[in-house]
């Protein structure tokens, strides 16, 4: 079952548009979703749950159809936006009593179990948690409804490496029975190398690619070499050149790595960090 549809998905705004995105999510996998800052990906988010109203396009979440189930959706929905405050000066006790009437199939237990994994401290005002400890509790009350699928924009930003190897952890436990998946963006890219079964790409409001990890990486090959060995010809297919004292780097599409390697470049396979950074050069 596809969890999560969305089909020419458009919002427009007076200095930024959002083009045509298209992505699915199979029940069972992560995707991560990645892009730099002002690329989308919060417009994404926030458009598919209706919390902004789009300009265009289809979203389906669980099978249902968003506006017009949102009620039923949002309660299977578990997600995390940066940013939120809250309540500062509540404290974490308070403000989940009032959160978890928000949903039909709050778990207690589950809470607790997750606030003890994550050492949040009940008695804490909001505003003296950590902003890696605010993510921690977004994820709690996210996650203590039994969700379907996990919509997270940034989930690991401000936590230290354990506490993000932890979380990808449980990402992996909550897609275990094949049932649930998560969409999560992220600029932290070696979490996603770790845990992510699909990458959506955007890049200024518009897709670049949505495929699976491998699939993705195996379309480009990182290439590197001597200046001197840079032809007119060749030059042009070099996504993001940078030249340097030592000589040049950048990418190249897999479709052209037989002429980088008659040209005598250096080839190697890219980290998703490595597209990133010569795709956004170009």
């Amino acid at each position: 079952m596809k969890l999560l549809e969305i089909h020419g998905l458009c919002k427009h705004f007076d200095s930024f548009r959002l083009q045509d995105i298209d992505l699915e999510l199979e029940e069972g996998f992560i995707m991560g979703f990645i892009g730099r800052n002002g690329a989308g990906k919060s417009t994404t988010f926030k458009s598919a749950l209706n919390l902004m109203r789009h300009d265009g396009g289809t979203v389906r979440i669980c099978g249902l159809e968003m506006p017009e189930h949102e009620i039923e959706i949002k309660n299977r929905v578990g997600y995390v936006f940066g940013g939120v405050d809250f309540y500062p000066e509540n404290k974490i006790r308070k403000i989940t009593a009032v959160t978890k009437t928000f949903y039909k199939d709050w778990d207690d237990a589950a809470y607790k179990s997750l606030c003890e994994r994550f050492e949040i401290d009940q008695e804490k005002k909001f505003k003296q948690l950590s902003a890696g400890m605010k993510v921690k509790y977004s994820l709690a009350v996210a996650m203590s409804h039994h969700p379907d699928i996990l919509l997270l924009d940034e989930p690991t930003s401000g936590l230290d490496p354990a506490a993000r190897d932890d979380l990808i952890c449980m990402f992996q436990e909550f897609i275990g029975d094949g049932k649930h998946s998560v969409l999560f963006s992220t600029h932290i890219t070696s979490d996603l190398e770790k845990c992510a079964d699909y990458i959506t790409y955007i890049k200024d409001g518009k897709l670049v690619v949505s495929d699976t990890k491998d699939g993705f990486k195996a379309g480009y090959v990182n290439v590197a070499g001597k200046k001197e060995q840079l032809s007119a010809a060749i030059e042009p297919k070099i996504i993001g050149l940078h030249k340097h004292q030592l000589g040049f780097e950048g990418l190249m599409r897999i479709d052209d790595r037989a002429l980088a390697e008659q040209a005598g470049f250096e080839c190697s396979d890219p980290s998703l960090e490595d597209i990133m950074i010569h795709v956004e050069r170009r």
